[in-house]
């Protein structure tokens, strides 16, 4: 089975839990390199890796060899103006290399992990499996929007492609704290700001569950949501300070001042650019986000996602233990990890 992205935070518990089913895997990376210094977090050593990126059509292609199912779990992010266009050609033509190659090689199981982004209306009705496609602003919105389409227009002629529509990703052992842990992180070490609306995640291992469980259904047009229940960013706040026994300053800010923020945001980028989701976009997410329905996940599947609170408990203790929370702001699940 090969998995695209295999070292990064996705692809790599993805090719653990694969293995751990039983299944043989093959890595796509772009640095191998890497391998080394993310498997050991998972227990498990890959012996089956080539290099290649996802836009490299010959490289992609030699990767299929004597493979029976794909994962594609690679993709640019960058919110960088001046990378807008790369991340949106990358995006677009690597799910066109890797999914679509597959198709055309004859690949029997073929799972590709989409977004919930690309059904995203702010304050708008739940999203599910089959909400109706919406372009973002972003580049890698758009990006997301156009490989969703693409993948569609794959499943409508018969492909047997499956699509995951994951939250924010989140859980222990990130090699390169994506975005979710890296806002958890910031949280808990500068300020907790309390607005409108709220979030949903979805912990990465419980994503690897769906993921490896797509890949061995019967081949067919198969497309579910991962996410676990909304919390409110109150919620969020009080489920980290029962966790730590810590209380985090926090800064309560009304949704429209957080959307100007980001309007102003998207002006400044076109004089000064940055990587960092202060973006109309960005705050329109936080502030309205309406929710997505992973009950036909659990009904049809028996993929249960674990309770938010489990997952920000076992997010937060290995943030300090792989040194990016003091033992202050890590409080009681410091002295739990300190433990003997």
């Amino acid at each position: 089975m090969l998995v695209t992205g295999g070292t990064g935070f996705t692809g790599s518990h993805t090719a653990a839990a694969l293995a751990a089913a039983g299944h043989q895997v093959r890595l796509m990376v772009r640095d191998p390199a890497k391998v080394g210094q993310v498997f050991p977090l998972r227990g498990y050593s890959p012996d089956d890796v080539v290099a290649a990126d996802m836009t490299d059509g010959d490289a992609v292609e030699a990767a299929f060899d004597g493979c029976h199912g794909v994962i594609h779990t690679a993709a640019v992010v960058d919110l960088r103006r001046r990378s807008a266009r790369a991340v949106e050609e990358a995006n677009t033509r690597g799910v066109e290399i890797v999914v679509g190659g597959a198709v055309r090689r004859g690949i029997p199981s073929i799972v590709h992990v989409s977004s919930l982004s690309v059904f995203l209306v702010r304050n708008g009705p739940p999203m599910s499996a089959s909400s109706p496609i919406v372009d973002g602003a972003s580049a890698y919105a758009r990006s997301k929007a156009a490989a969703e389409r693409y993948v569609r227009g794959l499943q409508d002629a018969g492909a047997p492609v499956g699509v995951c529509y994951p939250a924010g990703i989140i859980g222990p052992d990130d090699p390169g704290l994506s975005a979710m842990t890296a806002g958890l992180k910031s949280f808990m070490t500068s300020v907790f700001v309390l607005t409108s609306g709220g979030m949903q995640i979805v912990d990465v291992r419980d994503l690897a569950a769906l993921l490896v469980t797509l890949l061995e259904l019967p081949p067919g047009p198969h497309r579910y949501v991962a996410a676990s229940p909304m919390l409110s960013w109150s919620l969020l706040y009080d489920l980290c300070c029962t966790l730590t026994g810590t209380h985090p300053r926090r800064m309560r800010v009304p949704g429209a001042v957080l959307r100007a923020a980001g309007s102003v945001g998207d002006v400044v980028k076109r004089l000064y650019d940055f990587d960092f989701p202060l973006t109309r976009e960005g705050m329109d997410v936080t502030t309205g986000w309406p929710g997505a329905d992973a009950s036909a996940t659990t009904r049809e599947l028996g993929i249960t996602f674990r309770d938010p609170a489990e997952t920000l408990r076992d997010t937060l203790r290995w943030l300090f233990v792989a040194g990016h929370l003091t033992a202050d702001q890590a409080g009681t699940l410091a002295q739990e990890a300190m433990s003997p």
